[in-house]
């Protein structure tokens, strides 16, 4: 096409299709990378009580600053017999798509578990890159962990995160600070054991108090 065809556009003209949807390049050049997973052999028994961290934090993924709640997770993990892989780090913004896809296609852990990116600035976008791809959102969720997180502090309820399953991996968002890391955690670990039980089919009516 040349310029004698068609007058340049407008600066603040959108593209034709309207603005770029969560995930979708802006260009043809700005393709997301895919995040490095590390070790991705696991057995189904193992991924069955696997808590997979995705740090979203551009200071952690670029070393200037370093990852504290990762560690968190890992020690409630271990408190309900689960264990933490090693985290993902992306920066904020759309890496997160890729990050939880390439966790769910090469590993399909029992529990993702996303810390960051769940504020109001422009780059915190963790839950719009998380909801579209939830085959159930679990509001009951969120709404615990941000009642829990009031009590130690009333910004909590400030926090945009999303739960829910897709497929046989239940995914949180937590906000990014450690300390709300750990005050989520206190309300997923009276949760995980049942609700992964249970998104397994594996079923407890007991503990629901019905009957089969």
């Amino acid at each position: 096409m040349t310029d004698t065809q068609h007058a340049a556009p407008d600066e603040n003209t959108p593209p034709p299709g309207g603005e770029p949807e969560p995930g979708e390049a802006a260009g043809a050049e700005a393709e997301t990378p895919v995040p490095d997973l590390g070790e991705t052999d696991y057995s189904d028994a193992e991924t069955a009580r696997m808590i997979a961290p995705v740090i979203v934090s551009t200071r952690a993924a670029t070393g200037v600053t370093e990852d504290r709640s990762a560690p968190v997770i890992a020690e409630f993990a271990k408190q309900i017999g689960f264990f933490a892989r090693p985290p993902v780090l992306i920066p904020d913004g759309e890496g997160v798509l890729a990050a939880l896809s390439e966790l769910l296609v090469q590993i399909e852990p029992a529990v993702i578990i996303t810390s960051g990116g769940t504020g109001l600035t422009p780059d915190d976008m963790t839950p719009e890159f998380t909801k579209p791809i939830l085959d159930k959102e679990i509001p009951g969720i969120m709404e615990a962990v941000r009642a829990h997180g009031r009590t130690k502090n009333p910004l909590a309820s400030l926090s945009r995160g999303v739960a829910g399953v897709t497929g046989k991996t239940v995914i949180v968002n937590l906000p990014g600070s450690p300390k709300a890391v750990r005050e989520g955690m206190e309300v997923l670990i009276e949760l995980l054991p049942h609700l992964c039980d249970q998104v397994a089919d594996i079923r407890d009516h007991e503990a629901w108090g019905g009957e089969e």
